[in-house]
């Protein structure tokens, strides 16, 4: 019988959300067990929380290096880590753990800067580790039944792509010189050179590319900041150009009063358009070129990768959760496959990887050389 993957963490700890909701998809399809931790640099907040996770107490570490070290020298040492912290520590945590030989499961985004995620993609390779990044939303059933669609040419020809990610948590005006709204979302130090950019714009530029296959060479950006001290961008506005002659829009804001986590991408072809917005995440709408707009449900569309990723009958909700634990299973398949010595499993391969972070992270990069240059059209690097 197989075993469950031994997994730790790094980050998470007591009234984190973030690990929460990695703690609980590893489990959805049981394919992960926790063993180890680094939940907080503070020694007792570790302990602390390692207890309330039944973590042995010699496994729960308040330092990530020492945790990757000692792990690594267990015969029963976790298999995979998920990295759960803010955004400058993706890049240290996961070199210290692919150092030492163990899989990489990562928030996005992937690293602060571009020449961190090229580093952390070479050094993948490089010992031939997994290592995944969540970009929840392509774990929906649906968007993974659209990519099919637009791989098989439904919409026929690429014409338009529109993608929104908007949010108002971070609406409310900041006390001068505070931070405690956006905590360190809104500290360049722990957030990097982007705050909304790199919190949700990445997400946006991920499911467009994800469900489109196409990648823009240029984009014209702006970057704007409506409350008061606040010291990164709250509001991101993109135009994109494509190399099939496609156009596109992207737009992600945290202030966009009234909206809850509004992730909608459509995609307009030269036969079809195709419309999901993740708050209805059991909808996908379909609409032929001068035909009527049809609805796609879970369970009821027919392709290999919605069944892959559809664990209850239609009519049976889905939604952010299943979608998480999406990547936590396709991740599973993978180490598994790895540790084989077999081929990836074709079911496996929509799971967003370093590269994709990669890609994320050049998309933000030619976001900010855009702004800082006046929006100007911006080469995206390959």
């Amino acid at each position: 019988m197989q075993r469950r993957i031994r997994l730790g963490m790094v980050g998470g700890g007591q009234g984190a959300f973030i690990g929460a909701v990695h703690r609980i998809a590893a489990r959805i399809d049981d394919q992960y067990e926790l063993v180890a931790g680094a939940l907080s640099s503070d020694a007792a907040r570790a302990h602390e929380s390692g207890q309330v996770l039944h973590l042995a107490p010699e496994r729960s570490y308040s330092d990530y290096r020492a945790m990757a070290q000692m792990e690594a020298a267990r015969a029963d040492g976790i298999e995979a880590v998920a990295i759960v912290t803010p955004n400058h520590l993706h890049a240290p945590v996961a070199t210290a753990f692919l150092e030492a030989g163990i899989h990489v499961i990562c928030d996005k985004p992937l690293a602060i800067s571009l020449h961190e995620g090229k580093a952390l993609a070479a050094l993948a390779k490089q010992n031939n580790l997994l290592f995944a990044l969540t970009h929840t939303y392509s774990g929906y059933p649906l968007l993974r039944h659209a990519k099919a669609m637009v791989e098989a040419g439904e919409i026929g020809d690429l014409r338009l792509v529109q993608v929104e990610y908007s949010q108002d948590w971070l609406a409310a005006a900041i006390a001068a010189g505070g931070m405690a709204q956006g905590n360190w979302h809104n500290d360049p130090s722990q957030a990097g050179p982007g705050g909304t950019l790199l919190d949700v714009g990445v997400h946006a530029y991920h499911l467009a590319q994800f469900v489109s296959g196409q990648t823009p060479d240029t984009l014209l950006a702006e970057l704007s900041t409506f409350v008061p001290n606040r010291s990164l961008d709250d509001h991101v506005q993109v135009m994109l150009r494509y190399a099939n002659g496609a156009r596109g829009t992207l737009w992600a804001s945290q202030v966009a009063t009234g909206c809850e986590n509004t992730v909608r991408l459509r995609l307009f072809g030269s036969k079809a358009q195709l419309d999901f917005d993740q708050e209805q995440p059991n909808a996908l709408w379909f609409t032929p070129q001068g035909g009527n707009r049809q609805l796609l449900r879970p369970g009821r569309v027919d392709s290999a990768a919605a069944r892959h990723a559809t664990r209850v009958p239609a009519g049976h909700p889905e939604g952010y959760l299943e979608a998480f634990a999406q990547l936590y299973l396709d991740a599973a398949l993978t180490i598994r496959a790895l540790q084989a010595g077999q081929a990836i499993p074709e079911a496996a391969r929509s799971l967003p990887t370093v590269d994709d972070g990669v890609a994320g992270l050049a998309f933000a990069e030619a976001v900010l050389r855009s702004h800082a240059a006046g929006a100007q059209w911006t080469a995206v690097a390959r």
